[in-house]
């Protein structure tokens, strides 16, 4: 399943079966959220659940403004609160309350003030008086000065990543001259490699090798973007140097029809797992989709992604986001039966998992062995090509696509 779908070209798809009639808890990712709960005899909203200030999705937070996690019910397990920075993650301390009711910044540490010009993700995690956890995870963005552009990207600094990583510039304003912009980033690798940039609308600059990148190689991005100017009177404020290395090279080939996927690392078949992916009206993209995220429990609701009350499961396990719109594939306790014979799901891909999930299960097998930037090929689907800017779906271009869509050339 996967994480709230950002903007998307069509509804976020989840691998869910129909006529799922317990409702469940939520988190902040997948094919809806986290964990759904039940408090009172009555299951809570997202937003209910788990309350946090500032709301998901706000943008121009200014500075200082409260930042807080709380539950109406029920105790918070735990809270993880991070500031992203030119790929720099730093966690923001703080504490959950005596009565386990909220959760606040530390207000002796000077950075767990909100700064400018910064990204913010929260994952928080409160279970019920019958024990049961729901998750949830939202981000924020604070103000950029008018006059000032930043560009958000991934992968994270020092990171080690699968040989699909594609890296990804995010600007929170439209780039009117793309050429300066893209001229001001340049992305290198050892050993040597062309990397070429790509646009995707006003908003958007990916880069990307012809192929997937050797294992061991160093990637290099240096940003010089300060003083740039992407439009008139809008200035770059950014001059950063961050790098990434590739780690080994894994691929799952998901065949939707044979209801099998095929792990291959670095020439070898590791397993073939039997899945369930998208049903017949629901089916699961082709082509090629690459890990953006991962989290060991999240909640899919129905509601966030355009299938109404179809379903709202609180505690998905082992969800790995392989899409922006909300395709994931992870762990299902909740089917008997359909793994490797049908598939029943709203279009994400599913792995036999257990409640609360297992390392012993084939979801909890394969999320031990992925790496944000690894591939997930699906095959035989009775649905299109997934869409090159539909996560880091730009594997899905030739190389001469692909490079027409730079600035530069």
């Amino acid at each position: 399943m996967r994480h709230p779908a950002p903007k998307a070209g069509r509804p976020v798809k989840h691998v869910l079966r129909t006529g799922l009639a317990a409702l469940l808890l939520l988190s902040l990712t997948g094919c809806s959220g986290g964990i759904g709960s039940w408090f009172d005899g009555a299951p809570l909203t997202p937003e209910e659940a788990i309350r946090v200030l500032p709301e998901d999705n706000a943008r121009d937070v200014k500075a200082g403004s409260p930042l807080e996690v709380s539950v109406p019910e029920g105790r918070l397990e735990r809270v993880k609160v991070l500031r992203v920075e030119d790929s720099e993650r730093q966690e923001v301390r703080g504490r959950i309350s005596a009565d386990g009711t909220s959760w606040q910044p530390d207000a002796t540490d000077p950075s767990a003030r909100l700064v400018l010009a910064a990204k913010y993700t929260v994952h928080a995690v409160a279970v019920d008086e019958d024990g049961k956890r729901q998750a949830r995870t939202t981000s924020f963005t604070t103000f950029v000065p008018e006059e000032r552009f930043i560009g958000y990207f991934k992968p994270e600094n020092r990171s080690t990543v699968g040989t699909g990583m594609i890296v990804s510039f995010s600007f929170n304003r439209p780039i009117r001259d793309r050429a300066a912009v893209e001229r001001a980033i340049r992305v290198t690798a050892q050993p040597a490699v062309p990397v070429v940039g790509h646009w995707f609308g006003k908003e958007r600059l990916d880069f990307r090798p012809r192929t997937y990148w050797k294992p061991g190689t160093r990637v290099t991005t240096d940003i010089r973007l300060r003083d740039v100017q992407a439009a008139p009177g809008v200035y770059g404020i950014q001059n950063k140097t961050v790098g990434f290395t590739v780690g080994r090279h894994q691929t799952s080939l998901v065949d939707a029809d044979a209801h099998t996927m095929t792990v291959t690392r670095d020439g070898e078949v590791l397993s073939e797992v039997p899945i369930s992916a998208g049903d017949a009206k629901n089916p699961t993209y082709n082509g090629k989709m690459v890990v953006t995220e991962m989290q060991d429990v999240t909640r899919m609701n129905g509601r966030t992604v355009g299938f109404g009350g179809e379903y709202d499961i609180a505690d998905v396990p082992h969800a790995i986001r392989l899409t922006s719109s909300g395709t994931f594939l992870h762990g299902n306790y909740w089917a008997r039966g359909v793994f490797g014979s049908s598939n029943t799901s709203h279009g994400c891909i599913g792995l036999r998992d257990v409640k609360g999930g297992s390392q012993s299960t084939p979801a909890g097998w394969f999320f031990d062995r992925t790496l944000i930037g690894d591939v997930v090929e699906v095959v035989n689907s009775t649905d299109r090509n997934v869409a090159p800017d539909n996560g880091l779906g730009g594997w899905n271009m030739g190389w001469d696509q692909w490079t027409a869509g730079s600035a530069l050339r």
